[in-house]
């Protein structure tokens, strides 16, 4: 999302900071300026930004709120902006992924699934673990942190999955890209 106070965002941030606490690395880009895809040269600054992240990354995170019973737009623009190649490089291939989502109502989970169909697109292991986080309004704090709650929990589980996916994954990965 593009909000200032953007719960997808929030959720993100939480997540980075379980996966820092579990070891890994973690780099989080920001969607504000990057344009529609093919609305630009893909020589944009914040299309090579992603493209980098893309290529860097072991794993993934995607986190879309649901509006209209569907992902965002922008989350779609930045799954657009991946290229299936680079050169002879599929730059999502093999990679793991976790799928979130925020909702402003009740928990739906309409854009996980939008999400999982192009994680699988792009070649990624989509973990079987998720979140959707109902309400998500009430469940942060005026600091951006993550309330106690299952939500919280969820969020925990599905880190530690992305994480044990990653790791399993890692001695794999040659043949994965192959």
């Amino acid at each position: 999302s593009l909000r200032e106070r953007s719960f997808s965002r929030l959720a993100v941030e939480e997540s980075a900071r379980l996966l820092e606490a579990m070891g890994a690395e973690t780099r989080i880009f920001n969607p504000r300026g990057l344009p529609l895809a093919d609305a630009e040269d893909a020589s944009h600054p914040k299309v090579q930004e992603l493209r980098e992240l893309v290529q860097w990354s072991e794993g993934m995170v995607w986190c879309s709120p649901e509006r209209h019973g569907a992902m965002t737009g922008i989350m779609k623009t930045q799954i657009d902006w991946i290229p299936l190649s680079l050169g002879a490089v599929r730059p999502t291939q093999g990679k793991t992924l976790a799928v979130m989502q925020v909702c402003g109502g009740s928990q739906s989970f309409n854009a996980v699934n939008q999400l999982r169909v192009l994680g699988r697109w792009m070649r990624m292991v989509t973990i079987p673990n998720q979140s959707s986080v109902a309400k998500a309004y009430e469940k942060f704090d005026d600091a951006g942190r993550m309330k106690p709650s299952s939500y919280y929990e969820r969020i925990v589980d599905v880190m530690e999955e992305l994480v044990r996916f990653t790791v399993l994954l890692r001695p794999h990965a040659e043949q994965l890209v192959d």
